[in-house]
């Protein structure tokens, strides 16, 4: 089996069994904005992490941004004012988050054109780029081959990626087991990346490091709840879903997201093939 069908089977095993979708009061396919939000203006405010300095090693010499999987703005505005961006260009497929992402770029005098879609569909009308990023989008993406391909060929100098070291959602798998009684897939993780992108004949280089403890959610209410509806549980189990968090060692006082892109992070980054 190659790598890139072991990578796309893998994410298949995450699928919801299909009796307890069929029993969950909500969809358990969140999307928290918030969290989004929160992390986009925390790095504007002070950049981390070595994806801002390899975005910002690619832009010693002033260029054009592509940003895939935009979301509000979190792996390509913090270059503002610290890099000479010429131009960006946001892709995503979240109509709420660009717009959030337009506003703050142009709080920021940062020219940026937005196109709501998914990447590679949008590849054929999005401008190439002197610097493609991509931050935490990979573990959506099943059909990895033209994904990245549409990612090299779009940038002319450096291509960007960062990837959470193991799967978001595992942070959640002692939930699962608690309320369910189930056990739920462990990968595919950044080292499988590494893998595909291996049989792709991409050889990139890679940094792994940590992002810093934050506040993801402005309450532990707010955590309680993304997470009871994740897990497919009525409301009414939501004490017992803070009771699970707390006993799992997450601090009130500092909500994370179980089910982002996590605290342990890979920078990926190769070359561009963009003309």
């Amino acid at each position: 089996m190659t790598a890139l069908r072991r990578w796309a089977d893998a994410l298949a095993s995450w699928a919801i069994p299909p009796e307890i979708l069929a029993a969950a009061p909500e969809s358990p396919w969140v999307l928290p904005r918030q969290v989004f939000e929160r992390r986009a203006d925390t790095q504007i405010a002070a950049p981390t992490g070595a994806t801002h300095s390899a975005a910002r090693a690619a832009l010693a010499e002033p260029g054009s941004v592509l940003d895939v999987g935009a979301a509000a703005g979190a792996t390509s505005l913090p270059l503002a004012g610290r890099a000479p961006v010429l131009e960006l260009t946001a892709v995503d497929a979240d109509e709420a988050l660009l717009a959030g992402f337009a506003t703050r770029a142009a709080g920021l005098g940062l020219p940026a054109t937005v196109l709501c879609g998914r990447w590679p569909e949008l590849a054929d009308e999005t401008p190439v780029a002197d610097v493609v990023v991509c931050g935490n989008v990979v573990y959506n993406v099943a059909d990895l081959a033209p994904f990245v391909h549409a990612l090299t060929g779009h940038a002319r100098r450096r291509v960007i990626v960062e990837v959470a070291a193991a799967h978001p959602l595992i942070e959640l798998n002692p939930l699962w087991r608690r309320f369910h009684g189930i056990d739920r897939p462990t990968g595919p993780t950044a080292e499988d990346f590494l893998t595909t992108l291996s049989e792709l004949g991409i050889e990139p280089t890679a940094v792994r490091w940590r992002r810093h403890p934050e506040a993801e959610y402005a309450t532990f209410t707010e955590l309680t709840d993304i997470t009871r509806r994740r897990l497919c549980l009525p409301a009414d189990a939501e004490p017992e879903v803070a009771a699970a968090l707390r006993a799992l060692g997450v601090d009130p006082a500092m909500p994370p997201d179980l089910g982002s892109s996590g605290r342990d992070l890979v920078t990926v980054s190769w070359p561009g093939q963009g003309i």
